[in-house]
């Protein structure tokens, strides 16, 4: 019993840790005074500052521009690069496997000079650059979202529709996309999230006149923060939650369905 209720306490410990800070962020962004201590009474003032900034709404497009393209971008290519590597034999299977998580391991700022270095001398610095850059960190996420989903499908099903002659590119998005489509999905999200979140990168990579959400904040920083961050921060919590919150629902209910349904059989 004891050993249950500290079990508890430590789960509970864990979550305050994690989301106190948000809740935090969330209420200043309802204070209508400036000071972080003292509550001046509710108000929607600062989420009216953030739609009428002019700074705040470039920033806010470039980065969901950004976000949505890369993460769409990776997810096809993490797609296609997963299903090459289930193909391997098993050598060079973890030869790639190996590759794939050096991206994901680096630091941030190793990443970002190496692309900076790169693209100086391929391409000028501004949004496409930025967007290759976010592409190239997404890339490795998404193709290990996806080979789980791999690991387990059926394989069988994809042949045996080769065999009765479908085509290889039929078979596979009638047979083999919709088994993985919940790995590639995660993925996408995962991209757009990662995307949304980075600085260091996006810092080095890219050219004037170019700012995300990331750096007008880091550039806010040296000012003072104002409360329109807060407002502007609760906002893309608040997106990103409800995208999960859409996203998890109808896959919980369908993967619920197809356990009953196989259970019934």
């Amino acid at each position: 019993m004891i050993r249950k209720a500290m079990h508890r306490i430590y789960v509970a410990l864990i979550l305050i840790f994690l989301y106190a800070p948000i809740i935090v962020l969330v209420a200043l962004s309802f204070n209508s005074s400036r000071s972080r201590v003292v509550w001046g009474g509710f108000t929607l003032e600062w989420y009216a500052r953030v739609f009428k900034s002019s700074a705040i709404m470039n920033a806010l497009g470039t980065t969901f521009g950004l976000a949505f393209s890369s993460a769409l971008i990776a997810s096809v290519l993490g797609l296609l690069g997963a299903v090459g590597i289930y193909a391997m034999r098993k050598r060079n299977y973890q030869i790639m496997l190996f590759m794939t998580n050096i991206p994901m391991i680096n630091a941030d700022i190793v990443t970002g000079i190496a692309l900076l270095l790169w693209f100086v001398h391929l391409i000028p610095l501004g949004f496409g650059s930025v967007l290759l850059a976010h592409v190239t960190f997404n890339v490795p996420y998404v193709i290990l979202c996806v080979l789980p989903r791999l690991e387990a499908m059926d394989v069988y099903q994809y042949e045996a529709a080769l065999d009765l002659g479908a085509g290889e590119f039929y078979a596979f998005m009638r047979i083999l996309l919709p088994q993985i489509l919940p790995g590639v999905l995660s993925g996408f999200l995962m991209s757009v999230t990662l995307s949304m979140d980075d600085f260091v990168i996006t810092y080095f990579t890219k050219g004037a006149g170019v700012n995300t959400l990331s750096t007008l904040i880091y550039g806010e920083i040296r000012k003072g923060i104002k409360p329109e961050m807060y407002a502007l921060s609760t906002l893309l919590f608040a997106i990103v939650l409800l995208l999960l919150i859409l996203v998890n629902l109808p896959y919980g209910n369908m993967f619920s369905k197809k356990v009953r349904q196989e259970g019934n059989i």
